[in-house]
């Protein structure tokens, strides 16, 4: 990404040079909705995200200017200061600087400018991405980088339980932080173990499509993981030590499936699912095996449609057309409600599904979807 306007904005801003800093977004190509379960996921970090530009400033202010906000791009808070910003986009950087101050960081006020490249609202998780630069920033500046990797993702997934309303689990963050170019992450999210996996498939593209209907997540992911949670606890009642649906068993869930409302048996059926699907996707990998990969996509997206309930029409169109074209996989990425279909693409079928699917969409739906090719890359780090 190109700083040149970063830097012109926050020497207009503030009259001198900070350090710059970057930290990106990040795809998961299978794996939804198990992180804050307990189970595995399988995420990598992309060439698309957020770059800042910070400096200190010897004072207790911070001062924050958000180049990709128009409407208030300016905010200013103290460290002292009890209560989060007005502004939401502000409240992911004032709850960074409280979580590093609750784990010993002596931080001090700082001038800030940021902008990104990573979509905001298309499930590429720009927010995880402005976590993890901040912290990165903070650690490095405050710190001498004395935080190690894993505390700061654990800093990002508090701000947004803390913060911003969402119970997340841990992977956005950490894939954000512990991304390496060309592999994706295969994470434990119970143990905290991880493995990189070469992602290398040749003859083949990564690529998003934006339906371009914005998520938000808030009450209707928190909604799905108590879903989760109260599958556990009657689970738990007959099997002591079952914590996250990761602990759980089909029998067990069959077990208590008169005592779930409908809804609920199906979300944790999926859960159980999609554990095994990421199991299946690792031998896959290790065998160069991308149609396996592309199968498995398909079906985490049909169970997230029709089981966890978190696809929309836009969504569910654009997979079919990927079907239909013979793509090897396609499925909504992230949390849901909106965003973006991850698709693996064999390079003979790219140009005609593109063409297809932008042009199909815009006739159903009056708007083309946004393209992003993606290319694996390196998570966050100090540019200069």
């Amino acid at each position: 990404m190109d700083t040149t306007q970063l830097r012109n904005r926050f020497r207009d801003r503030f009259g001198s040079q900070g350090q710059l800093y970057w930290s990106p977004g990040r795809i998961n190509i299978i794996g939804e909705h198990t992180d804050y379960n307990g189970g595995f996921v399988f995420p990598g970090a992309v060439d698309k995200g957020i770059a800042a530009e910070i400096s200190a400033n010897g004072s207790r202010q911070v001062r924050l200017l958000a180049l990709d906000q128009a409407e208030c791009p300016f905010v200013e808070f103290s460290l002292d200061d009890k209560e989060k910003p007005q502004q939401h986009w502000a409240c992911y950087i004032f709850g960074v600087c409280m979580e590093m101050m609750k784990r010993g960081v002596s931080i001090g006020g700082f001038n800030a400018a940021f902008t990104g490249d990573v979509p905001l609202g298309a499930g590429m998780s720009s927010s995880a991405a402005l976590e993890s630069v901040f912290a990165f920033a903070i650690n490095d500046m405050f710190a001498s980088g004395g935080i190690d990797k894993f505390e700061l993702a654990k800093v990002g997934q508090a701000t947004e339980h803390n913060y911003c309303g969402v119970k997340c689990g841990i992977m956005d963050q950490f894939a954000s932080v512990f991304g390496k170019k060309g592999n994706l992450i295969r994470l434990d999210c119970r143990s905290l173990e991880y493995e990189y996996f070469p992602f290398d498939p040749k003859g083949y593209r990564l690529v998003l499509l934006n339906s371009c209907v914005k998520h938000s997540l808030g009450n209707e992911y928190n909604e799905r993981r108590e879903s989760c949670e109260r599958a556990v606890e009657r689970m738990a009642q007959r099997w002591p030590g079952i914590e996250t649906l990761r602990d759980c068993t089909y029998p067990m869930l069959e077990a208590v499936r008169p005592e779930l409302s409908d809804t609920d048996y199906r979300r944790a059926k999926y859960v159980l699912d999609e554990k095994e699907r990421v199991l299946a996707v690792c031998g896959a990998l290790e065998k160069g095996d991308y149609e396996t990969v592309g199968k498995k996509m398909y079906e985490t997206h049909w169970g997230l449609s029709r089981d966890y309930t978190v696809s929309c029409d836009e969504l569910d169109f654009l997979v079919s057309i990927a079907q239909e074209c013979g793509v090897t996989g396609s499925r909504v990425m992230g949390g849901g409600f909106g965003g973006c279909t991850i698709n693996l693409v064999r390079e003979t079928l790219y140009d005609r599904f593109i063409s297809k699917a932008t042009r199909d969409f815009a006739r159903k739906f009056g708007i083309e979807p946004k393209v992003y090719q993606v290319v694996i890359g390196d998570g966050s780090s100090k540019l200069q």
